[in-house]
């Protein structure tokens, strides 16, 4: 402890003090210009930022040197790698020279928190890009999601990088959204548990997680992107909020903010939402980062602010802490606010007692603070280990949605494989990933990554013709008949359709690439009737960052096959998958629309969202979530609840046996559904309230024990909070959620509980052989 003789005359730089202690001394040494660049993003290289996003051009304002950026500091750097492509050692060292630059010119030598996006690996070149988020979703592996961020953070941490934007934890609402890609599933206990592992492993490594987008994005009218949202309250709470809750009891550190309007009042300038909801109720102590530009938003596209000023006081006083990705509203318009009196300084010290708290924390004002990278030697950003877990990631994710008994295709065959997606690297990744996001503004520049295509992968275990057939918006007759064409000639026809990520209209997928309905995208459904025309048996792969509609030719596929964007591993997953080296074991994260596809709605729906005789549209999906199928499925043996009361503050049991019997190695998802019969709302038919993924050897028998909490009951009720009622539910036990095994019914007893932010999210699980 220090003792007052032993007190430094400057306590902050004293690394054997406590944070709290060293915050308030710096704080107080701080003049109003030096506290406020701490609540600033610089983003050096902002001329590229127009090519990366509209709305942005008209706010990007010419920043002056560096040496005037950092006069009274730095509060995070933007993007030092994901903006154009550099090699990693040079940016590594282009970013220790930042760091000493401001560390030597500022009176107290604060370096910059330097953050970088990550959701499907570090966004920087020669990164492995990993897969997407749905992927990870259909994995139902929250272990290997959390092992795969480890390594994203390791990556960050040799780089300087100190946070990373990622996860997505908004929930799919709406399919017909263009960032679906980048959520993890329709159901919230799937996205909290897949979420909260990324957390995990991203934190473990050093690096701060940023939960996004919060919240409500995701519901946002038709599926059009940064659209208003108007959804209830209980649909917040229930559905949209848990996930957030989950990745922040995991350890997240920082929480950026929804683009959009919750009800007319826009998130970022919403202290119900940043402060009362995340701080007072959650206890969020961390971060919060603005969305970018998100504060000249409030101003520019929202009109609920009059100008720079009030954009800014309106989103400091909502409770963020830092505008991202380069000062606009936080410099002098707030500066000048402040200084004038309109702002209070309290809100400004506030945010930067947040802000510093974090930098200390890091060891960024530690006496042993070094920007210099750890070695000089190459760095290598997608080694073997990486490669490795992207792979295992990618094989664990296919999902096989449908097969006649065509897959899988153990013998050299003669296959046609056509489709726009079948020879294209791009057809692996996702709209976050670097190849597509920041690589493909520079044409001239290597990809930096080896990402095989389908073709590179089935050429090399089958004797192949190739024909594209169209593009994957367009394309002429003569591609089309040439495909057919090639078609008719093979055993075995693989057609390669799907999505190309992009940002704002680069893409059929992706942030701004919203659709106006789930057909598949240009000529693509029309290939695929030519293709099924031909009589050869189709294999129909598909490569999208959302489900599509096909119900119109499921009886005529021999084979469904659904990738999403698997990564740079990806299409030597899905070789294995069809070839039969790799099991099938995905499950649909999302569910497949059936017809009428123009209105979309995801298995979480109350009685009246069901089939109708009064209205003449069936939502039921054409594949339901949590579906999909295996080569040597695994036979459920027995699946047996405890008997007698569930106390609304106690456990309950579920025990469920599986045996392989089979000559093959197969896994199963035992998934467990909620159905609450009567409650004081409407609620979900059904819900997932735990999953379980378990391998199984040939001849292997398993037993999977699931204890849930009465917690795992809980909703909120007509008073606005989250309870849990005494009274009859079950507990449904199968392969999906329109596969159930067994139906465990149960009496809740007890007297009516509330239950908060620290309730239990999950169940436990034990396995035994």
């Amino acid at each position: 402890m220090t003792t007052e003789a032993t007190t430094p005359a400057e306590l902050w730089r004293d690394p054997r003090a406590a944070v709290d202690d060293r915050v308030s001394d710096l704080v107080a040494r701080m003049s109003l210009p030096e506290k406020i660049a701490q609540l600033q993003g610089v983003w050096v290289g902002i001329d590229s930022a127009g090519e990366m996003a509209p709305h942005q051009h008209d706010l990007i304002v010419e920043p002056p040197d560096f040496d005037e950026l950092t006069r009274h500091g730095i509060g995070q750097l933007t993007r030092v790698f994901g903006t154009r492509p550099i090699a990693p050692e040079v940016g590594a060292h282009s970013l220790a020279r930042s760091q000493r630059q401001i560390i030597a010119s500022t009176r107290f030598g604060i370096p910059a928190m330097v953050h970088e996006e990550c959701l499907t690996g570090l966004a920087a070149w020669q990164a492995t890009a990993y897969p997407s988020p749905l992927c990870w979703g259909a994995s139902f592996e929250p272990d290997l999601v959390r092992r795969m961020t480890s390594l994203i953070g390791r990556s960050m941490r040799r780089l300087g990088v100190h946070q990373g934007l990622a996860p997505v934890l908004d929930v799919a609402r709406d399919l017909r959204w263009g960032r679906v890609e980048e959520t993890i599933a329709e159901d919230p206990h799937l996205v909290g548990t897949i979420g909260a592992a990324y957390v995990a492993g991203l934190e473990s490594a050093g690096i701060v997680a940023t939960l996004k987008h919060f919240a409500g994005y995701s519901a946002s009218r038709a599926g059009r992107n940064l659209a208003p949202v108007s959804i209830g309250p209980r649909e917040l709470a229930d559905v949209i909020l848990p996930p957030f809750e989950m990745a922040l009891h995991a350890g997240a550190r920082s929480v950026m903010n929804s683009y959009t309007d919750n009800d007319g009042v826009p998130v970022a300038a919403d202290p119900a939402m940043l402060t009362d909801l995340l701080r007072n109720r959650f206890g969020f102590t961390g971060t919060v980062v603005a969305d970018y530009f998100a504060v000249p938003f409030l101003y520019r596209l929202h009109a609920v602010a009059v100008d720079r000023a009030d954009a800014a006081a309106q989103a400091l006083f909502a409770g963020i802490d830092v505008e991202l990705p380069t000062v606009d509203c936080y410099g002098e318009p707030l500066l000048n606010a402040v200084s004038a009196g309109d702002v209070d300084e309290a809100l400004v010290d506030r945010a930067l007692v947040r802000v510093l708290r974090q930098k200390f924390e890091l060891g960024l004002l530690d006496p042993d603070f070094s920007p210099e990278p750890d070695n000089d030697a190459n760095v290598d950003l997608d080694d073997d280990e990486s490669r490795a877990v992207a792979r295992e990631l990618a094989e664990r994710s296919i999902v096989l949605l449908h097969n006649d008994g065509v897959l899988p295709l153990t013998e050299r065959r003669r296959l046609a494989v056509v489709g726009p997606r079948a020879h294209d690297p791009g057809a692996m990744l996702g709209c976050y990933s670097f190849p597509l996001h920041v690589g493909k503004h520079h044409p001239e520049v290597p990809m930096g990554i080896d990402v095989p295509t389908v073709l590179d992968a089935l050429s090399s275990v089958h004797d192949v013709e190739y024909a594209p057939g169209c593009t994957v918006v367009g394309g002429t007759d003569s591609d089309l008949l040439a495909a057919v064409e090639a078609a008719s000639r093979a055993e075995v026809c693989v057609a390669v359709l799907g999505d190309e990520a992009g940002l704002f209209g680069g893409g059929t997928s992706g942030e701004g690439c919203d659709a106006a309905d789930l057909r598949l995208p240009g000529r693509q459904e029309e290939l695929l009737e030519a293709l099924i025309a031909t009589g050869t048996p189709v294999v129909l792969v598909l490569l999208s960052g959302r489900p599509y509609e096909l119900s119109r030719q499921i009886d005529r596929l021999a084979a469904v096959v659904a990738g999403f964007y698997p990564g740079e591993e990806g299409a030597t997953a899905v070789s294995k998958v069809l070839s039969g080296q790799v099991n099938p074991s995905g499950r649909l994260p999302v569910s497949f629309p059936a017809a009428g596809a123009s209105q979309p709605s995801t298995y979480l729906t109350a009685p009246l969202g069901a089939r109708s005789d009064v209205s003449t549209v069936d939502p039921t999906p054409l594949f339901p979530f949590g579906h999909g199928l295996s080569y040597a499925p695994a036979t459920w043996v027995s699946v047996e609840g405890d008997t007698g009361d569930w106390p609304t503050d106690g456990t309950t049991r579920v025990v469920t046996t599986l045996r392989n019997d089979t000559s093959r190695a197969t896994t199963e998802v035992v998934q467990i559904y909620l159905h609450d019969p009567v409650a004081e709302v409407a609620r979900p038919v059904q819900q997932l309230v735990g999953a379980l993924k378990v391998d199984l050897e040939p001849g292997q028998t398993r037993t999977v024990t699931a204890v849930l909490h009465a917690d795992l009951t809980a909703y909120t009720g007509r008073a606005g909070r989250r309870q849990v009622d005494p009274g009859a539910v079950e507990l449904r036990v199968g392969r999906s959620s329109a596969d159930v095994h067994t139906a465990v019914g149960l009496t809740v007893t007890g007297e009516r509980r509330y239950v908060g932010f620290d309730r239990v999210f999950t169940p436990t699980f034990e396995v035994s052989s």
